[in-house]
């Protein structure tokens, strides 16, 4: 997929009420220990309908929001929600998956990554960390209510996101060009 401007200008509303509403709303109301992490659920599902590279960007930019609003150490969840949205999209990029209760994993995944490198980053950078086993299982409480919201808010994103969306016609004829899988295991998909 390419992003169109019009799909620039979405993605940035789109992170920027994330971002509002996680600071005003979502890190105040905790549940069971845990809390839900809105930030993390945009940035994966963005990168999860756009790709690896508009995905890396959008957890950039999602990140530098957080770190201002917060008062956080400036780059630490910039750095995290980076890698996390290159994950994601680099996923759908390889995969091309089509289940459709993939983004429950996705989200899963895309979260245990984010609080724990996250909490690597942030123990790194703080001189006087303390860690508690109550932070594990917050942190699996977090994972759990992120997977419970992700098909609503997945299919929120890719309503909004997708007529913005385009795909590239190289890519559309390098598709119908591509060969069919012939010859040796080994050298299948190969063009010589």
């Amino acid at each position: 997929m390419r992003p169109t401007p019009g799909a620039f200008i979405r993605m940035g509303l789109l992170l920027l009420f994330a971002v509002i509403l996680q600071v005003s709303a979502f890190s105040q109301m905790g549940l069971a220990g845990g809390h839900v992490d809105v930030v993390v659920l945009a940035v994966a599902a963005t990168a999860y309908f756009a790709g690896s590279i508009p995905g890396s960007a959008a957890g950039f930019a999602a990140g530098f929001l957080l770190d201002l609003a917060t008062g956080a150490t400036m780059g630490a969840s910039s750095l995290v929600l980076t890698a996390v949205g290159y994950g994601v999209g680099r996923f759908r990029e390889v995969r091309d998956p089509s289940h459709g209760l993939l983004p429950v994993l996705v989200t899963a995944a895309a979260t245990a990554g984010w609080v724990v490198s996250f909490a690597i980053v942030s123990f790194m950078l703080d001189v006087g960390a303390t860690v508690s086993a109550l932070v594990i299982r917050d942190m699996v409480i977090t994972v759990i209510l992120n997977s419970l919201l992700a098909l609503p808010v997945f299919a929120g994103i890719r309503r909004l996101l997708r007529p913005a969306l385009t795909t590239d016609p190289l890519e559309l004829r390098r598709r119908r060009r591509a060969p069919q899988a012939t010859g040796p295991l080994g050298l299948r998909g190969l063009e010589i």
